[in-house]
């Protein structure tokens, strides 16, 4: 089974949940930017939850599917489609061998994802990750974005019996087909039209702000810039500046770590950020909201607002409970063959 890349879209990548271990040498542990759209796809076509699929990013592909294969897209709406006819997200879906499936541009959110039934996308794993990265020219294809002409190996279709007893019930059109039911995305209950409200609880450095930003950065709006990358979201907005400006000494960041640098605009560290880094820490995003953190776009209003470490411990475990009950869901609607 192979995906043939006709457009490669503005940035595609191979991603997977990450390179775990390897923060001790120095080495970002990347995968998705949202882990959450990427694990839910892959319980739809019956992967395991860490099996590489495709990153899109604001401008999505054009793909062809060599063979019959069973897929699924999730994360932002990129007016995708199958043939030319409208495709149905958060849901499993099976094409014909030749069909065409195009992504424009993001109409909502930032990162959409692609996964293949059968193991997901088989490029060779380095450092027991087939995550891209492109800093360090590793993983995916050539630790690089995707290109036209390049040939994605994908999983067996014989590593997922249970689809292929499911698919013959579900409604064919112009060479596709998909249930009526979906998987309701539940990661995104910060985004509303004001803006994205990510829960982070106070940093390390949070007592060396000065008084008036203390309260502001829990209040005021702040914009995603368009320099913003895999590595970190950076915003602009009311200063956040510090009582101080000494400089500290190197330690340790991970992704969700708001660092402010001089001049007072904030970084949101993402998923290729570094390993460590000398700007004071102003707050740290909790785990379950780094998936808005990823649909944010340049342009989009992030607000932040303060938790505890006991409350994101609570919406974590919430979290990936929701997660449980929607692989049970899933089985349950493939035993059913609906």
């Amino acid at each position: 089974m192979s995906l043939r890349v006709e457009k490669p879209g503005l940035h595609t990548t191979v991603q997977d949940l990450g390179r775990a271990g390897w923060r001790k040498d120095a080495l970002a542990e990347g995968g998705a930017m949202d882990r959450y759209a990427l694990r839910v796809a892959n319980l739809l076509v019956g992967n395991d939850e860490g099996a590489a699929g495709l990153e899109l990013t604001l401008v999505g592909p054009v793909l062809v599917a060599e063979t019959d294969m069973l897929l699924a897209v999730c994360g932002a709406y990129m007016t995708p489609q199958v043939n030319g006819d409208e495709l149905p997200m958060w849901r499993p879906f099976w094409v014909a061998a030749g069909a065409r499936l195009s992504f424009g541009a993001a109409v909502d959110g930032c990162r959409a994802y692609v996964a293949v039934a059968g193991g997901g996308i088989l490029t060779a794993p380095v450092l027991g990750s087939r995550s891209t990265d492109t800093r360090a020219g590793i993983g995916g294809i050539a630790g690089r974005a995707l290109r036209a002409a390049d040939v994605l190996p994908c999983g067996s279709r014989d590593a997922a019996p249970a689809w292929r007893a499911a698919t013959p019930s579900w409604s064919r059109r112009n060479g596709w087909a998909a249930p009526g039911w979906f998987a309701p995305p539940v990661a995104y209950g910060g985004g509303a039209a004001d803006g994205i409200e990510l829960r982070a609880m106070p940093g390390a450095e949070f007592g060396r702000l000065r008084e008036a930003a203390r309260s502001a950065l829990f209040r005021e709006r702040f914009t995603v810039a368009p320099a913003s990358d895999r590595m970190g979201v950076r915003l602009t907005g009311p200063p956040v500046e510090f009582e101080d400006v000494a400089e500290m000494l190197s330690h340790g960041v991970v992704p969700g770590t708001v660092q402010v640098p001089h001049g007072g605009a904030p970084i949101v560290l993402a998923a290729d950020c570094q390993t460590t880094g000398g700007y004071p820490k102003a707050a740290q995003v909790i785990t379950a909201d780094l998936a808005l953190l990823a649909q944010a776009k340049p342009g989009d209003i992030i607000r932040f607002r303060e938790v505890s470490l006991s409350e994101a411990q609570r919406i974590y475990i919430a979290l990936e409970r929701s997660m449980t009950e929607l692989a049970a869901g899933i089985q349950l609607r493939l035993t059913q063959n609906r």
